[in-house]
């Protein structure tokens, strides 16, 4: 009997040997984002999966980050291998698309339980690629304009309003055009969605070159409009201008703003509007490859990462960033502070009315070439 409870208790030992694994996470952006995993999330997924391990790996900020993501599926595809080297990938939306597109990516969505509680638009379209059921939003970063109430006391609420108000006090709007900083890309495509026509096409396609024939009347207005704005440095620089008082009022993503707030290196009486027709945001993406070594516990740590409680604690209140699942299922985990900061100058409602997702790929270029062309000669 001994014999048998020693041999079961070895077979046993081997067992749990076997089933624990190394779960490798490789992802897009600055270091805070592998800070968060492996000093967050890896933790209080480890204690839920005993034996089991979190790695994560970056690949550096920006849409560099994720290119490199991409080449390494590349890599590993053309090689033939049968089972990949990553587990789990955080990418930009616009890479989604394009590994969907070559197979690289599996359909999970469906087979966890948090993927029930998105139904934003952004989790099933990538600048116009379908990728519904292969992503999973980690977080929503969204653009606005920050204003200061001392210089401005009842903000422009559109973009019309904007423009009128631009005019009428020079050197008092300032952004950094469409280099230095997405703050000031997500602004001009505003402009084209207020301005340009057809804005819902614009977002989800078809892409037709003649609509691109349209756009002069509205770069034309937006370089008269330039020519009475400042030019800001870049993301920060927008912002470092709002904080001294030299503009009173820019475009900035939300997030920054909040935790610029909470450095106090902006005072904190600025505001955020979001302007009608609205502004685009993106969200960065759990995906999962299809070739993945260990599939399961990827899902299960994608379900970890979009768990009402961990989107509370993790996105909301360490970020500042608004949540990737909607935002009614995060609120019970929020002490009212944490929820009225994020959601005191827009309502969940403004973002849903008026944050809106980057035009496709080939309009988002399109745009850039016709800013660059038309709006700054």
């Amino acid at each position: 009997m001994k014999h048998l409870a020693y041999a079961a208790l070895v077979l046993g030992l081997v067992t749990n040997s076997a089933a624990a694994a190394e779960l490798t996470v490789i992802t897009a952006g600055d270091q805070n984002m592998v800070d968060y995993v492996n000093e967050y999330l890896a933790p209080i997924f480890e204690k839920e999966n005993p034996g089991n391990t979190v790695r994560a790996v970056g690949t550096g900020p920006g849409d560099a980050g994720s290119q490199k993501i991409v080449e390494r599926f590349d890599a590993q595809a053309n090689a033939g291998s049968q089972t990949w080297d990553a587990d789990v990938a955080v990418v930009h939306e616009k890479f989604a698309g394009p590994m969907v597109e070559k197979g690289y990516l599996a359909k999970y969505r469906a087979d966890i339980e948090t993927g029930k509680l998105v139904t934003s638009d952004k989790a099933k379209l990538a600048l116009g690629a379908n990728v519904d059921g292969y992503v999973m939003p980690m977080f929503a970063s969204q653009t606005a304009l920050a204003y200061n109430p001392a210089l401005l006391p009842n903000p422009p609420k559109s973009y019309e309003e904007l423009a009128a108000w631009a005019k009428q006090n020079p050197g008092k709007f300032g952004y950094n055009g469409i280099k230095g900083g997405m703050s000031g890309v997500s602004f001009v495509m505003g402009w084209v969605y207020a301005f340009g026509g057809d804005a819902d096409k614009l977002m989800h396609g078809p892409f037709d070159e003649a609509v691109t024939k349209t756009w002069t009347p509205a770069f034309a207005s937006l370089k008269d409009f330039t020519k009475n704005a400042t030019m800001t440095p870049g993301n920060a620089g927008t912002l470092d201008m709002l904080g001294r008082g030299e503009i009173a009022i820019g475009p900035v993503w939300v997030d920054m703003f909040y935790s610029w707030q909470a450095d106090g290196r902006l005072p904190p009486e600025l505001k955020l509007v979001l302007p009608a027709p609205g502004m685009p945001g993106q969200p960065m993406h759990y995906v999962i490859p299809e070739k993945a070594a260990n599939k399961d516990l990827a899902e299960k740590f994608v379900a970890l990462a979009t768990s009402p409680k961990v989107q509370a604690e993790g996105i909301v209140k360490r970020f500042n960033w608004y949540p990737g699942i909607d935002a009614q299922h995060v609120k019970a985990e929020l002490d009212d502070a944490s929820w009225n900061k994020l959601f005191k100058d827009i309502t969940p409602e403004d973002l849903a009315k008026y944050g809106k997702p980057f035009p496709i790929a080939p309009y988002n270029s399109a745009i850039l070439e016709a800013y660059e062309r038309e709006a700054t000669q």
